[in-house]
C-alpha cells in the first residue's frame, strides 16, 4: 500500500443527483376513441449517487480530481401509462473502510466494510405520478399530473480510514516499518529520520496453520497529535478501524517504557475515548541493544495490565511470540 503522494484518504465531492421526470398527463385517443379517459404514465426516478465497495482499492486517487459528480435527469411518462426511464446512477467506487460524511453538518451518513456494498450517498428526485393517478367518478379526465421532485445538490466528504487486525502505535523510529518488512512482503520506506511513513502501509502477517492477519504501519504519533500536530488527525483517523493496537516503545528511549506508554494512550484517549476499548499489546523494540541484566530492569518499568514482549525485528528475536500475543487478542 506504499502509494507516496498517491495515498488520497480524503476527498470533498459535490454531488447533484437527478431530478425526477414529470408525470403525463395525457388522454387516451385513437381512431375509434375520440374521449378516452386519462392514460398518462409516471415520470422516472431521477439518478442516484452511489458508493460502492471495493476491495481491490487501497486509496482514493481515482476520485481526488472528481469535484463535481452529476447523475441524469429521469425521464417523462408516456401515453399509455408507459413510466419514463430512470435516470442513470453515478457509482463512487471506494476503498473499504471508507466513511461518508455531510460536509456542511458534519454528520456521519454511512460506512463501506465490505466488497461490493452499496448506499445511496445523495438520492434522486422521485418521478411525478402520471394523470391516470387521479381519475376517480367524478373527475374521469383530470388534464393534470405531477411534476418530478427536484433533485439535491450537496458538498459531501469520503473519508478512508484503513481496516487491519492490527494497528502499530508509536513515536517516529519505534520500529514500526521495520517490523512490518520482517513479518510481512510489505516494503515500507525506513530511514532514521522522523516521519519516515507519510502514509498508512498494509502488510499480511502469516500466522500458523496458514492462518493470517493485516497488520498496519500507520505514521507515527508524536506528543499533541490529538490536537493536529505533527501528522495529527491524518494518523489517527487510521487507528480508529484497527481491531487490536500495537504499542512499540524502542529500547533506548529517553524516558520510562511507563512513561512513554501512557504519552501514547493520552493521545489516542484525546482524540477518541472508545480507542481505550480496544485491546492492547506492547512490543520493546530494539531488545538486541540490552543485555540480559538490563531487560530485566527495564521488566520492572513495563505498564501494568498489558502483554508484554521484548523483541528485535532486526535479529527476529521474540516475533513468534508477539504473532501469538496478537492472535490471541485479535480472537478474544
Amino acid at each position: 500500500m506504499s502509494q507516496g503522494s498517491n495515498f488520497v484518504d480524503y476527498v470533498k465531492i459535490n454531488c447533484r443527483s437527478g431530478h425526477g421526470g414529470a408525470g403525463s398527463a395525457h388522454l387516451h385517443r385513437d381512431k375509434h376513441t375520440a374521449t378516452g379517459g386519462p392514460d398518462g404514465g409516471d415520470g422516472g426516478r431521477g439518478g442516484h449517487v452511489i458508493v460502492k465497495g471495493n476491495a481491490q482499492l487501497w486509496t482514493m486517487l481515482h476520485l481526488k480530481f472528481r469535484k463535481h459528480v452529476i447523475a441524469e435527469n429521469g425521464g417523462a411518462g408516456g401515453s399509455a401509462t408507459s413510466t419514463g426511464k430512470n435516470g442513470k446512477d453515478e457509482i463512487l467506487e471506494v476503498p473499504l473502510g471508507t466513511i461518508a460524511k455531510n460536509a456542511e453538518t458534519g454528520e456521519v451518513l454511512f460506512e463501506i466494510t465490505k466488497d461490493g456494498e452499496t448506499k445511496i450517498l445523495t438520492p434522486g428526485g422521485r418521478g411525478g405520478l402520471g394523470n391516470w393517478h387521479f381519475k376517480s367518478a367524478t373527475q374521469q379526465t383530470p388534464r393534470f399530473a405531477q411534476p418530478g421532485e427536484p433533485g439535491k445538490e450537496e458538498w459531501n466528504i469520503l473519508e478512508l480510514k484503513v481496516l487491519a487486525d492490527v494497528g502499530l502505535v508509536g513515536f517516529p523510529n519505534a520500529g514500526k516499518s521495520t517490523l512490518l518488512s520482517v513479518v510481512s512482503a510489505a516494503k515500507p520506506e525506513i530511514a532514521d529520520y522522523a516521519f519516515t511513513t507519510l502514509v498508512p502501509n498494509l502488510g499480511i502477517v502469516a500466522y500458523r496453520d496458514n492462518k493470517s492477519f493485516v497488520m498496519a504501519d500507520i505514521p507515527g504519533i508524536i506528543e499533541g497529535a490529538s490536537t493536529g500536530k505533527g501528522l495529527g488527525f491524518r494518523f489517527l483517523r487510521h487507528i480508529e478501524r484497527n481491531s487490536v493496537l500495537l504499542f512499540m516503545i524502542p529500547a533506548d528511549t529517553n524516558r520510562t517504557l511507563k512513561e512513554e506508554y501512557e504519552i501514547l494512550l493520552h493521545e489516542l484517549e484525546e482524540y477518541n475515548p472508545e480507542l481505550m476499548q480496544k485491546p492492547r499489546v506492547l512490543a520493546i523494540t530494539k531488545s538486541d541493544l540490552l543485555d540480559e541484566e538490563l531487560q530485566a530492569e527495564l521488566k520492572k518499568e513495563l505498564p501494568e495490565n498489558i502483554p508484554a514482549v521484548f523483541i528485535s525485528s532486526v535479529q527476529q528475536k521474540g516475533l513468534t511470540e508477539l504473532k501469538d500475543l496478537l492472535w490471541k487478542a485479535i480472537n478474544a
